[in-house]
């Protein structure tokens, strides 16, 4: 997975560490403590991994573990910018079409063998490998060609400009001595993985746990805390209570929660409280191989007959904002001037009785060819914020004669059995907005394939071009008209209704210290939270 789609997916379970914008709110005033190692930091997921190999991966379960197992060639800093982390140094030859990177010396796999520019290249190839079933190869085969001309030097040469090149060798770097050669989909690494982060992994008890313990020898110096444990809880209700009575350390609140729960002394001397706004969006997304909604009158009588301001009060208590499209708000590809369609129900009724919906029988039910509108939202259990919305939606669509079951399903069934499959009306999920604004993997017509993103399976020709054009340029502003068009194509072809952007709301054990509040939000110094030895509890 490439560095900007790391945390795609990671949107769809939680929104602890994805952030930018706006730095979360100041710590209160705390003694410092002398930084000591020791204890653990023990935090709730609702979704457990389905594969901690993160080329394999597409939830944010096994991203959250893999991010601190692996690293890649570089990464995102505090302040999002680009930042050597495998690669100490890197050179960009003057037409953009090639990269050198400067590896690393002395850097360990957790199992003692040295990383060298054999495990980039290794990465490389098993990505681009027509047999490798990941989402993620497409910024790879924008490589004309790879090679290692030495232990610590990696080259790779680009046939046409490719915007997110650099940003692309964020993707977990896999270890080429323990995978080389091997049928990587049938590797224990999925289960036991071996990487060069600050953690390695210790144990996974399905159902229960993932335990990651601190690597002595890591890179850039031993973490401070021992042990990462990620317990997995489906029900954030259930979560908070763990939370107050101490069984965890970390989660990420819903607004109720925030807002009305964790307002009391008791609760503020015991924990820190963070809010910023999540580089994330939630929407809901139609299943386009549905004739339900292969015409985009219904698809737009739909959006006119959801109240997104309704969601954000009602939902997120404010706590976030409409979203208008798959940009965050704010940011330079983002277009203001896009407002899609606003709520009128009547607009809503008209434009269904254009493309043929008209009420039959007391229910009020519209029908077309003698069949009632219904139709189903998926989406995953655990997540109070999308049950509701989609309860909201349902409500709302009923007054325009659509009837809407909702089914909530476990993240991994739902993913497996329904995502994977297609076999889906509409969906209410999420995704992260990533830092490089290329959305080829989610919105191109190429990849609506088995375990590709574009699982709704949009097709648009002048959407293709634009994601190809803004992708193969390095002027900002020509990027910038591409990404500002295809915002006004989506706002009017609405092969999602983009909801809300959240805001990201974790809440961490007052007993740790050196968290950083910084655009990246609080997760990118991990490695310096330390508890003070006379507060360790673990």
């Amino acid at each position: 997975m490439t560095a900007r789609l790391f945390c795609c997916l990671a949107a769809l379970v939680t929104l602890v560490s994805c952030s930018g914008g706006t730095p979360p709110a100041e710590l209160p005033r705390r003694g410092a403590g002398a930084p000591a190692y020791g204890d653990a930091l023990v935090v709730g997921t609702i979704g457990e991994p389905s594969n901690l190999i993160p080329l394999l991966a597409s939830d944010s379960a096994s991203h959250d573990v893999a991010g601190n197992v692996f690293n890649g060639l570089v990464k995102y800093d505090k302040n999002l910018e680009l930042v050597g982390d495998l690669a100490e140094s890197w050179q960009v030859s003057p037409d953009g079409l090639t990269i050198t990177f400067r590896l690393r010396k002395g850097v360990k796999w957790h199992d003692g063998t040295e990383f060298t520019s054999r495990d980039a290249l290794y990465t490389y190839r098993v990505t681009i490998d027509p047999k490798t079933p990941t989402a993620y190869a497409e910024d790879f085969k924008q490589v004309k060609s790879a090679e290692a001309p030495d232990r610590y030097t990696f080259r790779v040469t680009y046939g046409k400009p490719f915007a997110p090149a650099l940003a692309s060798w964020g993707a977990g770097i896999l270890p080429a001595h323990l995978l080389e050669g091997k049928d990587i989909t049938k590797s224990p690494l999925s289960r036991h993985p071996v990487g060069t982060g600050p953690y390695r992994f210790k144990e996974w008890i399905a159902g229960q746990k993932v335990v990651l313990e601190a690597f002595p020898d890591y890179f850039e110096g031993r973490p401070y805390i021992d042990r990462f444990v990620y317990r997995i809880i489906p029900d954030t209700s259930t979560m908070y209570l763990e939370l107050k009575a101490g069984g965890l350390d970390m989660m990420g609140l819903t607004p109720v929660q925030y807002a009305r729960q964790t307002d009391t002394p008791d609760f503020l001397a015991r924990f820190n409280k963070f809010r910023y706004p999540a580089s994330a969006y939630t929407y809901l997304g139609y299943n386009l191989r549905n004739p339900l909604f292969a015409d985009r009158r219904v698809r737009q009588a739909i959006a006119c007959a959801i109240n997104k301001d309704e969601i954000v009060h009602g939902v997120l208590l404010g706590l976030g904002q409409v979203a208008h499209g798959p940009f965050k708000p704010g940011t330079w590809p983002y277009n203001p001037s896009v407002r899609d369609f606003g709520y009128d129900p009547a607009r809503a009724k008209a434009l269904l009785a254009e493309a043929g919906w008209h009420a039959v029988g007391p229910d009020g039910i519209l029908t077309k060819d003698g069949k009632p509108f219904s139709f189903t939202i998926f989406t995953n259990q655990g997540n109070d914020q999308r049950l509701k919305t989609a309860q909201i939606i349902q409500r709302r669509l009923a007054k325009v004669g659509i009837e809407v079951k909702i089914r909530v399903l476990e993240w991994a069934s739902l993913l497996t059995n329904f995502i994977d499959k297609r076999n889906f009306d509409a969906l209410i999920m999420g995704w992260t907005i990533p830092q490089d604004p290329d959305i080829f993997d989610v919105w191109h017509s190429s990849k609506t394939g088995p375990k590709e993103l574009n699982f709704i399976g949009f097709k648009n020709a002048e959407v293709d071009r634009l994601i190809e054009e803004g992708r193969s340029t390095f002027d900002q502003e020509k990027r910038r008209r591409c990404y500002w068009r295809i915002q006004e194509i989506l706002a009017q072809e609405q092969p999602y209704t983009f909801l809300f952007v959240p805001d990201a709301l974790p809440v961490v054990n007052a007993r740790f210290r050196g968290i950083e509040p910084a655009p990246a939000g609080i997760m990118h110094n991990i490695i310096r939270w330390y508890v003070p030895k006379e507060e360790q509890v673990h």
